[in-house]
């Protein structure tokens, strides 16, 4: 990935966040016919192993092709076109392109699959209870049949990505002035780009 120094980001609690509230990643790998492919996947992170976790369908192919090799998993956060108008500069010099903001990760490593009832049983309710977490009734393994759980866990892989390396991007008008980065946040008003443009992590 293209990455000036000015985007670069080494805050690992923004990376957390990121992760947190934006889990879905396309997971990029080799496919089967020896062409790249990409699997959407929710992914959960564990800071403390280094580690991405989530499952796939039995059915798809990504848990037998990726298996022991590398992978790299692109997670997209808060993104906003940006126009030149937005740019206080512009009413003076009209030196000003439209551009687009917004805050990626990839997280490069090598994926483990886990055809073990008990990992999936280990897992899928912490998997469950973060996506379930904003509910008002929380739903939970517990509240399905036991012979239809067992049913669908058959039917899925676990998958853990060991991460070796993480880039965080975020480009948030960081290599404009002050002004123009004040005119931007004010352009975006409520959107979370706009927080970031204001005070981006490092």
């Amino acid at each position: 990935m293209y990455l000036p120094r000015h985007f670069e980001c080494h805050d690992e609690a923004a990376l957390a966040a990121l992760l947190h509230e934006h889990p879905l990643a396309h997971v990029v790998h080799q496919g089967s016919d020896g062409g790249l492919d990409a699997d959407p996947l929710p992914l959960l992170w564990d800071a403390g192993r280094r580690c991405l976790r989530g499952h796939v369908a039995r059915a798809n192919p990504l848990w037998r092709t990726a298996a022991g090799r590398p992978v790299l998993a692109v997670f997209g956060g808060p993104q906003a076109y940006v126009s030149p108008n937005a740019y206080p500069s512009k009413a003076a010099t009209h030196k000003a392109v439209p551009t687009w903001n917004y805050v990626v990760v990839h997280a490069h490593g090598m994926l483990q699959a886990h055809d073990d009832p008990a990992w999936l049983r280990e897992f899928l309710p912490q998997l469950t209870a973060r996506h379930e977490a904003s509910q008002p009734r929380p739903w939970s393994l517990a509240d399905a049949p036991a012979d239809y759980l067992a049913q669908m866990m058959r039917a899925i892989v676990g998958i853990e990505i060991v991460v070796q390396r993480l880039v965080t991007k975020v480009k948030a008008s960081q290599n404009r002035s002050a002004d123009d980065r004040e005119g931007v946040a004010r352009t975006l008003g409520t959107h979370p780009m706009a927080a970031l443009v204001i005070d981006p992590p490092r």
